[in-house]
């Protein structure tokens, strides 16, 4: 069963993951990615669905140009979870490859 992430979990991985930020107004975090192409933030953006297909968590995101914005929280719990972190980790791993 998924369940909301305390105060301190949150701090801790915030501090843990580069980049990411709280969301003012609701428990989500969200980060800003930018490539050198269109074809770059696209190809980011097929591994990341593919991820969260198979996880069955899907991100917030909007798109333009060679810019992704990437928001996560998890609807069931309103608010962070663990699968918010599994997720954030994974997509760092694919903005560095791509």
């Amino acid at each position: 069963m998924t369940r909301r992430l305390t105060g301190q979990e949150r701090e801790q991985a915030l501090r843990d993951l580069a980049g990411w930020q709280e969301v003012e107004g609701r428990d989500a975090i969200r980060k800003s990615f930018t490539f050198k192409t269109f074809n770059q933030a696209w190809g980011f953006m097929s591994r990341v669905a593919l991820k969260a297909e198979k996880m069955d968590h899907h991100p917030e995101w909007f798109n333009v140009y060679n810019r992704v914005d990437v928001t996560l929280s998890t609807h069931e719990v309103d608010g962070l979870s663990e699968r918010d972190l599994e997720l954030a980790r994974f997509i760092d791993t694919a903005a560095a490859a791509a």
